[in-house]
């Protein structure tokens, strides 16, 4: 996930390898009230007491002080990885009399100049921080030595910080119950690393914390924390382009003409330098090398490599010859190793999302250490929806079937590989890249699931595998070596010709919301038009839940599974309802500078959208809604000793599926995309424009007016009916009463949900009553009414 480790995304950071640091793996030394020859610094690691001692003297002015969580919690949700680094900050020792201050530089406010007076002035106007401080003792040889321990077994991650966000209640740092691990130092030429355990008290009742922990009153992580020497100045900083598919580095520098913008930003990138500079192709000095966790087993493990080396040929092609290479860590290299760039795999209580991040000089932007964290548990998941497609469980099915599930689960492992990989390259996602050109391993792929001569799924090239044009140009663009004169126009013509073959480029800012505007920001997404696209998921959906019942579900597995593995293939079209959807008061742009002439918002095509919005009615139909009878019979409650989790639809009928539940859920797909208060304010302005775009009138009548129009269903066809039209009009409500609309829009708004009311106030029907009773009465007085909230819609991604 990168910068949305966040999260997301991809959460997700960028970055990776430092040209300072060994090359290759070598053993670690401790040393003892000694400078060990080369060495970063003097250290004294004493275990039997338990203290670690730094000589001041021998400590370089200025460093890089880096945190890595090596034993972590274990919970996706609460998101404290194995590996887990957080970003290096620039710090110095200080003396003040007989102590030492640990003092962290403030870089988002600097002055790059020469003038000393100009660079304090900026200095002295921000803040910097102490991060610790601790007293100097002498020794007979004169030598100053600065015992550690206490800045070793502090909460340098922000373990405490974390666990409160994510509602695990609060904790603190026990003292007693956290130690310095003076035996784990490691010292190196160019850096040292201290370990120390540390245990976070609390009450135990945050429910991811149980989940994962021995025991959640006393959680115990293992934090390394390293000092880096600073590369040197030969290294060259790439001024940041918006188009240019990467992340940023950004600062201020109150150095800068009073014509040019203070926010200076960069593109972070490795320092890769060619062995012959002149050559337009050449070997580099130091190669790019990703060492892959040997905790990863079989087949996984081939599969990850596959996947991370793709990026060999992106380079070769932008002129370096084997400069990037991924290949399994030799023994004894830990993932928290600063000198390495890593790719751990990442065991959690439950599945979650993998990312790539790193670590970045805060002065240039070069990265200097790449991590890579791989989600040991989204494999499964992919495998699960491999099964409930191919259903190569039924009696006498071809033992292929389940081959051909298990080939797609590792094609997967390839690209998020790929994926990942890229992030740590200092590359962002591309959600248009499935829409136009031919993809790119740093867009969210939805597998590609073809209908064979027999009308059944197939999913035998489910992945797209190596690296694409786009992939090409992203190394093109952020390692190419250009003179300085010319640098800036062979960019942009970098920039023109992958235009020219057709790709655009929208990334996380214009894509992860319910109500974004940009109609090819869509992630998991099938590539071309988004309605075939959905058309043919569709399709896919009906044949597979045709035979779910019969060949779904592995026989060893406990009963309530059956409805777990349900979930991602009833809700199969949920990506493609927003592709669709997105058009709906859509519109594109292009990222760039004012110089490149990008244009402002085209709004989409009001035919289109007409058509967006014909597609999200149909998706309401009790067609797609039901459950074929055969995949009702054959669902069932967890059974003993097994529960219901968030990967399960809620019911009301518990302890047993509720498919009156699951229609809600699927009819939430369609709501809450199509009355995003975004989206409703945008329709309103492009049918003012454009009559053929569809007004948010056209919209409420198509997506909740019509629906509760229709003649009453017979049976249990009328609860599924009255189940879709109470969450469509819930919805509307929630519209409404959420205060994002324009005035204007309201009024439109509220106009139709009056007239709704009037419509249905003679009606003979309960439903129909009750539906205009409660929209009169909200409209009178909002205050007198609580409005429900829609129904919980199972998490999908990440796959």
């Amino acid at each position: 996930m990168h910068r949305l480790l966040l999260a997301l995304c991809c959460a997700t950071g960028l970055l990776a390898a430092t040209p300072i640091l060994a090359a290759s793996p070598a053993a670690p030394s401790t040393t003892s009230a000694s400078k060990a020859a080369g060495s970063f610094a003097a250290v004294d690691a004493d275990r039997a007491n338990g203290r670690v001692r730094i000589d001041l003297a021998t400590v370089p002015g200025e460093f890089l002080m880096v945190a890595t969580l090596e034993r972590a919690i274990g919970s996706n949700d609460i998101g404290l990885d194995r590996a887990q680094n957080v970003d290096p900050v620039l710090v110095e020792f200080r003396r003040a009399g007989k102590r030492a201050l640990l003092v962290q530089k403030n870089m988002r406010f600097v002055a790059r100049s020469a003038d000393a007076d100009e660079a304090a002035a900026t200095r002295d106007a921000f803040a910097e921080s102490v991060i610790w401080s601790g007293e100097i003792a002498t020794d007979a040889a004169g030598r100053q030595w600065l015992d550690i321990g206490g800045l070793l077994a502090s909460d340098l991650i922000g373990v405490a910080d974390r666990l409160d966000a994510t509602k695990q209640g609060k904790h603190a740092l026990s003292a007693e119950r956290s130690a310095v691990l003076a035996e784990d130092t490691r010292v190196f030429p160019d850096n040292v690393e201290f370990a120390a355990l540390l245990t976070f008290t609390g009450d135990g009742q945050g429910a991811f914390a149980r989940q994962a922990a021995a025991d959640a009153r006393r959680l115990t992580v293992k934090q390394r924390v390293g000092f880096v020497r600073l590369p040197d100045a030969r290294y060259r900083p790439r001024a940041y382009h918006p188009g240019s598919g990467a992340y940023s580095h950004a600062f201020f520098d109150f150095a800068q003409p009073i014509d040019r913008n203070l926010e200076v930003r960069l593109q972070p990138r490795f320092r890769l330098e060619k062995l012959d500079p002149t050559a337009p192709r050449s070997r580099v000095k130091k190669p790019i090398v990703f060492y892959l966790d040997r905790g990863t087993p079989e087949p996984i493990r081939s599969a990850l490599l596959e996947g991370a080396n793709w990026w060999k040929a992106a380079f070769e092609s932008a002129g370096f010859i084997d400069a990037f290479r991924a290949e399994l860590a030799p023994e004894g290299l830990s993932m928290s190793d600063v000198r390495y760039n890593t790719i751990t795999w990442t065991h959690r209580a439950t599945r979650g999302w993998s990312y790539g991040g790193g670590l970045v000089d805060p002065r240039t932007g070069e990265i200097i250490k790449g991590y890579v964290n791989l989600g040991s548990q989204r494999v499964r998941q992919d495998l699960l929806i491999a099964e409930g497609l191919l259903a190569p469980h039924r009696p006498g099915a071809d033992p292929a079937l389940m081959d051909e599930a298990k080939r797609m689960a590792l094609d997967r492992l390839k690209q998020l590989s790929a994926h990942e990989v890229g992030h740590a390259l200092g590359f962002a996602h591309n959600f248009a890249a499935s829409r136009t050109g031919e993809g790119s391993v740093l867009d969210y792929p939805h597998p590609m699931i073809a209908l064979g001569a027999d009308g059944q799924p197939r999913l035998a090239s489910a992945y797209r595998t190596g690296t694409s044009d786009w992939d090409h140009f992203l190394v093109a663009h952020g390692y190419g070596d250009f003179p300085p004169d010319r640098e800036v126009a062979e960019l942009a013509r970098l920039r023109a010709d992958i235009a020219a073959k057709g790709y655009a480029y929208v990334s996380d800012p214009d894509a992860r919301v319910g109500g974004d505007v940009h109609a090819e920001g869509v992630l998991w997404d099938i590539p071309g038009d988004p309605f075939d696209g959905l058309d043919h998921l569709l399709r896919v959906r009906k044949a597979a839940l045709a035979r779910f019942a019969e060949g779904a579900l592995p026989p060893d597995r406990q009963a309530g599974d059956a409805e777990r593995r349900l979930v991602p293939i009833y809700l199969l079209h949920r990506y493609q309802t927003e592709a669709a959807m997105r058009l709906l008061g859509g519109g594109e742009y292009r990222y760039g500078l004012i110089g490149d002439k990008p244009g402002g918002v085209r709004a989409t095509d009001g035919t289109r959208q007409a058509k967006a919005l014909a597609a999200a009615s149909s998706l309401l139909s009790l067609d797609v809604l039901a459950l074929p009878p055969s995949v009702l019979a054959v669902l069932a409650p967890p059974s003993n000793e097994y529960a219901r989790s968030v990967e399960y639809i809620g019911t009301r009928m518990a302890p047993v599926f509720d498919p009156v539940q699951a229609a809600a859920v699927a009819s939430a797909l369609v709501a809450e995309q199509g009355f995003h208060p975004a989206r409703l304010n945008r329709l309103a302005w492009q049918h003012g424009q454009e009559a053929a775009v569809p007004s948010p009138a056209q919209v409420f009548d198509a997506l909740v007016a019509r629906p509760w129009r229709e003649a009453p269903a017979a049976g249990q066809g009328a609860l599924l009916q009255s189940s879709r039209n109470w969450t469509m009009l819930d919805a509307a409500l929630l519209a409404l009463d959420g205060g994002g609309l324009h005035p204007g829009v309201a009024a439109q708004w509220r106009a139709s949900l009056r007239a709704f009311a009037d419509a249905h106030s003679g009606a003979k029907d309960a439903d129909r009553q009750a539906a205009a009773a409660h929209v009169r009465r909200y409209l009178d007085d909002p205050a007198s009414v609580k409005l429900r909230p829609l129904p919980t819609i199972p998490p999908g991604a990440p796959i």
